[in-house]
Parts: C-alpha cells; structure tokens; sequence
C-alpha cells in the first residue's frame, strides 16, 4: 500500500473519530478536575486565555446543536494539525 494512501485512510478515519467517536466519550471529569472537586478547591479555579476561544471545551462557538458543535470542533482540529503537520513534514523533508 501506497504512502498517500496510508495517509488518506489515517486522515479519514480520525475525521470519522473526531466527528462521530468523540460525541460518546465520557462526561466524566478527567483526573485533575475529579482531584480539585474532591479536595474542595475546583469553584476557585478561573478560566484559562482561550477558554472563549473559537473551540473551546471541543465544542464550536454559536451552535446550539451539542452533536454537531463538537463534530464540527473535532473536524476543524483533525484539519488543523494535518495541515500544520504536512507543512513541517514538506519543509523538513526539503532540508
């Protein structure tokens, strides 16, 4: 099997992931939060810099539909990263 395709079938199966997978991942805080909760001090925590960032809590800003607001997050983020990664791939490859 071809490079270009390995690559278009990892590409499409995480879109499919980050679309369709992620909306079924647990609600559940991760080991941080769960700790802060437990201890008492999770109501003093403040929002990071991007916590009104176009993506963040892996939802996108301005739709009410939960199922497509994360769907449309995790696309944009799988996009993202491939695009970032293939750009320093082509320029390291190019040194």
């Amino acid at each position: 099997m071809s490079t270009k395709k390995i690559v278009q079938i990892g590409l499409v199966t995480s879109i499919f992931v980050a679309a369709i997978v992620s909306f079924y991942a647990s609600g559940h805080p991760d080991g941080l939060e769960f700790v802060a909760e437990q201890v008492g001090f999770l109501n003093t925590a403040k929002d990071s810099a991007v916590a009104s960032s176009p993506l963040a809590d892996y939802s996108f800003v301005g739709l009410d539909n939960e199922r497509i607001s994360v769907a449309i997050a995790g696309i944009i983020g799988v996009l993202l990263t491939a695009v970032i990664s293939f750009g320093l791939f082509s320029f390291l490859k190019k040194r």
